[in-house]
């Protein structure tokens, strides 16, 4: 077993989880009960105690992806990729428990506050999720086996900072929530096309 006691591409720790470890190249994060990050759309509530990690991407257009696998136990427990540049201006996509009990994807885009998006339900335990800087936007794909992606939605951000991109989880009304990360890659590398998969 090899334990290592550094996250992964040299992310650090905005919001410390309930616990973490990484071994064998699987990043598992525990999220505290009752977490999130998200600004309500309606009132403006503000949520900022998810567990969050970042790293800087490289200069240019660049890719960071994850297989995900989450413990689900309660609504609205997810892990996911998330890219921020201020905490008016951040984005997440999710592999989230939706509140009838379905394993599904989501995203949610703030400019000040979030705009959330469900993109449907998932059948498997696992799920590939990545982040595509393309020139000044980003893009959001998933993918069930890590080869074809499908689209979920693309977005500018607009922010005061340059953007830092990571790992998100959470568990909103529920005791906590275990996310495990593996095939973890962040590349200096274009999307290909932005509907065809690759």
């Amino acid at each position: 077993m090899n334990v290592d006691s550094s996250l992964p591409l040299a992310m650090d720790w905005v919001t410390a989880p309930h616990a973490w470890s990484h071994t064998s190249g699987v990043l598992t994060v525990t999220a505290g009960p009752r977490t999130d990050v998200f600004t309500d759309p309606v009132g403006g509530a503000v949520r900022r105690d998810a567990a969050v990690a970042l790293t800087d991407p490289p200069e240019g257009d660049w890719q960071f992806s994850a297989r995900l696998r989450v413990g689900f136990g309660a609504a609205w427990d997810a892990g996911g990729l998330v890219v921020w540049s201020d905490d008016d201006h951040w984005a997440k996509l999710t592999f989230e428990q939706a509140h009838d009990g379905t394993p599904s994807v989501y995203s949610v885009v703030t400019r000040g506050r979030s705009d959330d998006a469900l993109a449907g339900p998932v059948a498997g335990d696992a799920l590939w999720l990545r982040i595509s800087r393309t020139g000044e936007g980003f893009v959001f794909h998933v993918s069930d086996d890590g080869a074809f992606w499908r689209l979920v939605r693309q977005f500018a951000l607009d922010g005061s900072r340059a953007s830092r991109v990571g790992v998100v989880a959470q568990s909103p009304v529920g005791e906590g929530c275990r996310v495990d990360f593996d095939d973890i890659r962040l590349t200096p590398t274009s999307l290909a096309h932005l509907f065809d998969g690759r």
